[in-house]
């Protein structure tokens, strides 16, 4: 190829990129975007719950009804969720969060071994149904303060079906409510 050849192919991307630069100042100048004060679609955050000293939430609704009928295979499901932060295995590690095997009416902050956060430390108590239920709900609003940023899940029947098959990581798996 020679000089010219190089010329041509320099100059087709010169005009190329003028062209895109030109329509871009068309197209700002001809589309006025306008914003709206709020938005169209409201999003619901969920029934709206109240707590006592201790974070115990009273107006969830309560969780021990449905696990008699909790699907645990759906629950194994929802646990897919978790995977990205928790360990389900017997004696398997810690992620970010903390190894769940035996959590279900395990001490709050079980796992010695693991660091967590001082509120959860601090909070006392046992993973039993209702806890478990509530922190599963809003992990954030049950224990302010958690290092753990999972945003929750609000069907009742998912958090039962999880619960169920968190119960049976266990070898003697905790008594149904």
């Amino acid at each position: 190829m020679n000089n010219l050849e190089f010329n041509k192919i320099f100059a087709s991307i010169l005009v190329a990129l003028l062209c895109m630069q030109v329509f871009h100042l068309i197209g700002e100048g001809l589309v006025h975007p306008v914003f709206l004060e709020k938005n169209i679609l409201g999003i619901d955050g969920g029934a709206k719950i109240s707590s006592d000293s201790k974070g115990i939430e009273k107006s969830l609704e309560p969780i021990e009804p449905l696990l008699a009928a909790a699907n645990v295979t759906n629950g194994e499901k929802t646990a897919k969720k978790c995977l990205q932060c928790h360990t389900f295995e017997k004696n398997g590690p810690h992620r970010t969060g903390p190894n769940l095997w035996g959590v279900v009416m395990s001490m709050i902050a079980h796992a010695a071994d693991y660091v967590y956060s001082q509120a959860m430390k601090s909070h006392g108590g046992k993973w039993d149904y209702e806890a478990l239920n509530a922190y599963l709900y809003k992990p954030r609003e049950y224990i302010k303060g958690t290092k753990m940023s999972f945003v929750g899940l609000s069907n009742v029947q998912e958090r039962a079906d999880l619960i169920a098959y968190l119960r049976t990581l266990a070898d003697s798996p905790a008594p149904l409510p």
